[in-house]
């Protein structure tokens, strides 16, 4: 079971940050604006869920989300995630079934942290699920611009470069 196999089998569409993607769950319970913190502009499902898969030298860009997210891994190579937090520190986590080399089987990303993802063996594949809560909404995604997270972070000027599109859209 090969990349092609998941895009077809689970009829995934390619996502704005990289890689592909399906929503699988969107709660029909939904929380009231009035419940929310102020950062919300409208009322939220209380959880979705996305398959999200990168081919090989795929990556998922730097972005960050108003809402906590997990990743859980479920097929073929580990996945790097690569972060910075508002603080502007940096740290790497690897999601994988490799417990003993320190991957994790899910990972908690905070919400308002950059963070961008790669598939550790470059001649596979790397199929996980995110879970958001409150739901996602796009109008909570941010892609990240690479001189601005440059600006932000030049000590970072190296990682953000690598997990971000430059101008023509393109990365380097």
């Amino acid at each position: 079971m090969n990349a092609k196999y998941w895009i077809h089998k689970l009829d995934l569409l390619k996502h704005p940050e990289g890689g592909y993607y399906k929503e699988i769950y969107r709660s029909e319970e939904v929380i009231p604006i009035e419940a929310l913190p102020d950062r919300y502009l409208d009322k939220r499902n209380v959880s979705t869920s996305i398959y999200f898969m990168l081919d090989k030298e795929q990556v998922s860009h730097f972005h960050k989300l108003q809402s906590d997210e997990i990743w859980h891994f479920y097929e073929g190579s580990s996945l790097i995630i690569h972060l910075i937090n508002e603080a502007g520190n940096y740290s790497s986590q690897k999601l994988g079934r490799n417990l003993d080399e320190g991957e994790v089987l899910q990972f908690v990303i905070p919400k308002f942290s950059w963070f961008a993802a790669e598939v550790n063996d470059k001649k596979s594949f790397s199929l996980i699920g995110c879970t958001v809560a409150p739901g996602f909404d796009f109008a909570d995604f941010e892609l990240a611009k690479r001189e601005e997270l440059i600006k932000q972070f030049p000590l970072l000027k190296k990682v953000v470069e690598q997990f971000t599109a430059n101008i023509n859209g393109n990365t380097d």
